[in-house]
């Protein structure tokens, strides 16, 4: 099982950037897909979560800026992160929860800076 996600980098407060997590290994439409962040010196958290069924969860501190979404027929869960502050830098990680097991992307640093 792999999940691999691009898109981290640099950018600027008030920029956008989107995340991209593509796994191969499962059977991805059986899996609910989530994104989790750890910033220095603190513990991973959640960021937002898809249901198999394609429900979508973000917590507080993003909601109304980051969206997740998935494509199923290219086994891929995307992060759409607009207005990013400087607290939104983090490594983000993906994560795939299946009927019997789940597993982590290796991260993806995004850091807001100016």
């Amino acid at each position: 099982v792999q999940l691999v996600e691009s898109g981290g980098g640099l950018v600027q407060p008030g920029e956008s950037q989107r995340l991209s997590c593509a796994a191969s290994g499962i059977i991805f439409s059986m899996y609910a897909m989530g994104w989790y962040r750890q910033a220095p010196g603190k513990q991973r958290e959640l960021v937002a979560l898809i249901t198999s069924g394609g429900r979508t969860t973000v917590v507080d501190s993003v909601k109304g800026r980051f969206t997740i979404s998935r494509d199923n027929a290219e086994s891929t869960v995307y992060l759409q992160m607009n207005s990013l502050k400087p607290e939104d830098t983090a490594v983000y990680y993906c994560y795939a929860a299946g009927p019997s097991a789940a597993y982590w992307g290796q991260g993806a640093q995004v850091t807001v800076s100016s």
